[in-house]
């Protein structure tokens, strides 16, 4: 799986939720974190769409 087009999908994604979508409310080094975590999760599970899971760790990250 492309990590490029994975931290993409992040970044596009915390815009949804974030008022400052220039600016991620984490560091490059978590942001690479979670790309690992969700490449990893859809390796383990590939029957779970990536959008889906991209916007559940997003989701979790902003409210957790």
């Amino acid at each position: 799986m492309d990590k490029k087009l994975v931290i993409k999908m992040i970044k596009n994604c915390f815009k949804q939720y974030y008022a400052e979508g220039e600016t991620l409310p984490m560091s490059t080094d978590d942001l690479d974190r979670l790309g690992d975590r969700i490449i990893e999760l859809k390796t383990e599970h590939p029957s779970i769409d990536l959008h889906e899971l991209i916007n559940d760790m997003v989701y979790e990250f902003l409210t957790g």
